[in-house]
């Protein structure tokens, strides 16, 4: 919205700023930020009065101990969705198709999960799979829809980018297109979901992953930047990186109450929205399968829920006894038991293991980060 006073820089020359997708970004991000710190605490007190009822376990936590935080206030997914939802309107081109396309799904998903929170905390089930399968799969076909009937938009979907290559690896299908985009999507949602598990760990790996997106939003809507690095130019989808930039700023307001110990979770409203989010930015400027690199984290956190959840039932069906991987899935978890197995060996405060955890995946998480945007040279 903010853009537009470009327009007036006849009179006032500063007002040119506002063109540049750079200062529009910071812009963002900033606004995103102050917005988290300011709406936090209303927003905590308010969901305090969601009454948790007579629960003695909290499943939305570590696997050590489950009931140290019980009470602690869910759907904190909400003040990300408001600020950097908030924060994109404001600093963005608000007639863009893209950022449209990503505030929808962002939006959309942050819905779904706060429908699922909400049923878990008064119903004590949530939503049921086929339920969330049915709206992601409907939201999929009505964004595909959408860039299929533009032809320029159209003949990028169906381009199959590997990274490391500077062409398309082959050309799929429509149908084939259009499978992929939903695997996409509910892959990296359910993937960022898994990894909701301790305070801060979603969070933090998912701004490590923004900040990437935000670097490569701009390369490919710049066209120079595009051709030198061999990457698809997407025409429009600088405006993406204002967006990248309000994720990232909401994030770390979001990390300043969610950090241990954490006051708000971010449930599955934020994890959802997020994963859903970071996915869609992905398949719009076709680096969909480079989201496996830049979010690593989240892909081996996905990976350790399969293996174990396989193993165990190949293992009960063929010997008549499951049995597992790993003491406990999502990965994060087994590391929760291994780190305090050592602690108590080596006399540390067991409470210090949750930290240790998330600091060394936040690390790792970087560190993937800038493995992917480091791709973009080696092609």
């Amino acid at each position: 919205m903010l853009y537009y006073l470009s327009l007036l820089e006849g009179s006032i020359s500063e007002l040119r700023l506002f063109q540049y997708i750079t200062f529009r970004s910071l812009g963002a991000a900033a606004t995103a930020f102050v917005l988290s710190l300011l709406l936090a605490p209303a927003l905590i007190r308010r969901l305090k009065i969601i009454n948790f009822g007579d629960l003695v376990e909290d499943d939305r936590v570590g696997a050590l101990d489950k009931s140290k935080k019980v009470g602690t206030p869910t759907m904190g997914g909400l003040l990300i969705l408001f600020s950097a939802g908030g924060a994109t309107l404001l600093w963005a081109v608000p007639t863009n198709t893209y950022v449209l396309i990503s505030l929808g799904t962002f939006f959309l998903m942050g819905a779904i999960g706060f429908a699922d929170d909400y049923l878990k905390i008064k119903r004590r089930n949530g939503l049921s799979v086929k339920m969330k399968f049915a709206a992601q799969l409907i939201w999929s076909a009505i964004v595909f829809g959408v860039l299929w009937a533009v032809p320029e938009t159209r003949d990028r979907l169906t381009d199959f980018m590997v990274p490391f290559l500077k062409t398309p690896l082959f050309q799929m299908t429509m149908v084939v297109a259009f499978v992929f985009m939903v695997l996409v999507l509910i892959g990296a949602s359910n993937a960022v979901n898994l990894t909701d598990g301790l305070d801060g760990l979603a969070i933090g790996c998912s701004n490590s992953v923004a900040g990437a997106y935000l670097f490569l939003t701009y390369v490919a809507g710049h066209f120079n930047f595009a051709e030198y690095l061999q990457v698809p130019f997407v025409k429009g989808s600088g405006e993406l990186t204002v967006f990248c930039g309000a994720l990232l700023g909401a994030g770390l307001g979001f990390l300043w109450y969610n950090c241990h110990p954490a006051k708000i979770f971010m449930g599955d409203t934020g994890s959802l929205a997020l994963g859903g989010a970071i996915a869609m930015l992905a398949i719009l400027i076709k680096q969909e399968l480079l989201l496996i690199i830049v979010g690593g984290v989240f892909v081996v956190e996905a990976a350790s829920v399969v293996i174990q959840s396989s193993c165990f039932k190949y293992t009960k069906k063929r010997y008549g006894e499951g049995r597992r991987v790993f003491k406990c899935a999502p990965l994060h978890h087994h590391f929760e038991f291994v780190e305090k197995e050592r602690a108590m060996d080596e006399n540390r405060p067991p409470e210090l293991v949750e930290t240790v955890i998330v600091t060394r995946f936040w690390i790792l998480s970087i560190i993937f980060a800038l493995i992917g945007v480091a791709t973009l040279k080696i092609r």
